[in-house]
């Protein structure tokens, strides 16, 4: 392996006395890991934090082998996700991330989805606004993964008009009148995923709406520390937009 590329750092972990092993998000090769040397240094440190861009320099004699990683950093993002909700967000999207895609498989709409929210959450994005960022990056990654949803018509008519629910069967949408007799068994469908407006009912139904799915199809059986990160997430936002404005 030779690769140079710009990438996000999503994960790190301690290896050795000075070393650790880092997950990087690239544009054009997907999720790829390396090791970095002395990346628990005092000068590394700042660096190695989830959710900076990095120009990365991946090299390995196999493909079997943990490739040896050099960074430098491009953008110091981390240090600016300032309020617990921003924190919160920037560390469940990047270790979903990292947990969720197969290595070097090409993503590149998710890396420029992530690389605009993380931006976003440097620039002071509120609450509401992180939320949408969680529901549009789950939804996208259920797509990218194979399990994407049709929003597009009724699974029990076929119209176009008044979508308001979801089936957890047959991941599809269901009109007003279609599911009115089964509401309780079906998903909320928000209009912000219909191209409608962004307010805190559609955020809410959002995070209901593609967490099921979620923890059906890509977290099960991932352990409880990756759902604790979500269920952190969330809370924090629909506290954060539920709050009265100060």
């Amino acid at each position: 392996m030779h690769l140079d590329t710009p990438a996000i750092i999503v994960a790190l972990l301690s290896h050795g006395e000075h070393g650790a092993v880092v997950r990087f998000l690239t544009p054009d090769h997907g999720l790829v890991a390396g090791y970095v040397r002395g990346g628990r240094s005092r000068r590394l440190r700042p660096v190695l934090q989830a959710g900076n861009e990095v120009a990365l320099s991946l090299r390995a004699r196999v493909d079997t082998q943990l490739a040896a990683a050099t960074v430098e950093l491009t953008r110091a993002r981390a240090a600016l996700a300032t309020t617990a909700q921003a924190l919160a967000v920037l560390d469940w999207l990047t270790a979903l991330t990292a947990t969720a895609l197969a290595q070097e498989v090409p993503h590149p709409a998710l890396y420029r989805t992530l690389d605009a929210i993380i931006d976003g959450i440097a620039a002071g994005a509120g609450p509401l606004a992180l939320g949408e960022a969680i529901v549009r990056y789950e939804h996208l990654l259920l797509a990218e993964l194979g399990f994407g949803l049709d929003l597009t018509r009724c699974a029990a008519t076929g119209t176009t008009d008044d979508l308001v629910f979801v089936s957890p069967r047959s991941r599809q949408a269901v009109s007003a009148a279609a599911g009115a007799p089964y509401a309780a068994r079906l998903l909320p469908l928000p209009a912000l995923l219909r191209g409608g407006p962004v307010d805190a009912e559609g955020v809410r139904a959002g995070l209901t709406l593609t967490g099921h799915f979620l923890g059906a199809d890509v977290l099960a059986g991932r352990g409880t520390d990756i759902s604790v990160a979500r269920d952190r997430a969330v809370a924090r936002i629909v506290a954060a937009i539920a709050a009265p404005p100060a």
